[in-house]
């Protein structure tokens, strides 16, 4: 018994180093030893990290969704009455089109454009469902990658987005910048944009936020927008306009589609991608538009067969839901309207805060300029705060945003705008 016991613990003991030295054999060999640690999402990281504080004054300045002025996620009542509707119709879970939901297109299209324009009223455009504002963007960069008959270069402002020159990148195209926000006066380094864009070689691309840029929430006036249209016709410049805030940065949906309009009438074909994350408030939902304005109706339809080839292998349709919301309010003209006062009810409460905010600055006794928070414009402000300040507010205040200094005006509120007044006032003083 004892010849057995002591037999099975040595047999025991054997298995279990051959077992190690197989796992040792095992990792030593991975395909993926060679796979670096990425760096954390800039503002994820300040979310987590505002997640952790247990300070009960905190505030979180990163994330990129609209709050209402108790700081929590909002539901817009028309899209809850939307989702009633969708309910009561009893709809399937069929696979969607490869380009999405045609009423949806039209609806996104004729959003952007206007009523009764002459681009869908021709049929010159070729518009998909996309996945969001980010998955639009990306269908059209990657058919500008494959079909762009002239260089292979897309121009983006300084600063932009933090996702498109990733996005760009991705679909094959060469990423340079041109100048556009200036440190020195927190608004449009107008000059800069003209003198940049005089320079770049014709048949590029160039990125154009519709309105609400950014991070900087810092958009060209009127007749600057006139300017750059004919310097970009001049210079024979591809416009592509990423539009993620209309209505939301305004309250208007014709003010702030301002620059695509002037654009289309003025000649240009341009390409389009649009969210209604911001303006519906369908962040998880993932539903855009993504749009080509073609020469001829034949042409049209040639591209829009492109993009179905195109987006066959990436993800073979688009979610179905999303885009049943979308279809529910722009088509019940009762329901449209109440979104309207939804959406400008948003608008509004973030420009208030704006003056709130500004005010309460300068009630603490600063002595900085701060007029460029409410000459700035939608979701985010570029405060103007440097890298050293905006550790001490994280720090010394529990108040968390990007090292850039810029701030999401959706989480700004009634309640805690003159606690963050006071210690920006304390930080820059």
């Amino acid at each position: 018994m004892a010849h057995t016991t002591k037999l099975f613990l040595t047999t025991s003991k054997f298995l279990k180093s051959c077992n190690s030295l197989h796992v040792a054999v095992r990792f030593s060999s991975s395909w993926w030893s060679h796979v670096e640690m990425g760096p954390p999402d800039p503002i994820l990281g300040v979310t987590e990290a505002f997640k952790r504080d247990q300070n009960i004054k905190k505030i979180n300045l990163g994330v990129g969704a609209y709050r209402d002025d108790n700081g929590k996620p909002y539901v817009l009542p028309s899209v809850r009455k939307a989702e009633e509707k969708i309910k009561i119709k009893d709809m399937d879970k069929e696979y969607s089109a490869i380009s999405g939901n045609a009423e949806f297109c039209e609806h996104s299209i004729n959003l952007a454009l206007g009523d009764g324009n002459e681009i869908v009223t021709n049929k010159l455009n070729a518009t998909v469902q996309g996945i969001s504002g980010t998955g639009s963007l990306f269908v059209g960069a990657q058919f500008l990658s494959r079909h762009f008959p002239g260089n292979k270069e897309i121009y983006l402002p300084i600063p932009s987005w933090g996702n498109h020159n990733p996005l760009f990148r991705l679909a094959g195209l060469t990423v340079k910048t041109y100048r556009y926000y200036d440190p020195k006066t927190y608004g449009l380094d107008f000059k800069g944009v003209v003198e940049d864009i005089s320079n770049i070689p014709e048949k590029s691309i160039i990125l154009l936020h519709a309105c609400a840029h950014n991070p900087t929430g810092v958009d060209p006036k009127p007749e600057q927008w006139a300017q750059l249209s004919s310097l970009i016709k001049k210079k024979n410049l591809f416009p592509f306009f990423d539009m993620a805030y209309q209505g939301f940065a305004s309250g208007d949906l014709t003010r702030d589609a301002f620059a695509v309009r002037l654009f289309i009438k003025e000649g240009h074909e341009i390409a389009l991608a649009q969210s209604y994350a911001k303006n519906m408030g369908l962040y998880g939902e993932r539903v855009g538009a993504f749009s080509l304005v073609a020469s001829s109706k034949e042409e049209a339809a040639r591209i829009l067969s492109q993009l179905k080839i195109m987006i066959r292998p990436m993800y073979s349709n688009p979610p179905i839901y999303g885009a049943r919301i979308v279809n529910e309010i722009l088509s019940n003209s009762e329901l449209r309207k109440e979104w309207l006062r939804d959406v400008k009810g948003m608008a509004d409460r973030i420009i208030s805060v704006r003056t709130k905010l500004r005010d309460n600055l300068k009630r603490n006794g600063s002595i900085r300029d701060w007029s460029h928070i409410t000459d700035q414009i939608g979701m985010f402000c570029y405060t103007g705060l440097k890298p050293n300040e905006v550790e001490k507010l994280i720090k010394d205040f529990s108040i968390y945003l990007t090292k850039d200094g810029r701030i999401s005006m959706a989480g700004v509120t009634s309640k805690n705008v003159e606690y963050l007044a006071q210690a920006i006032h304390e930080v820059t003083k």
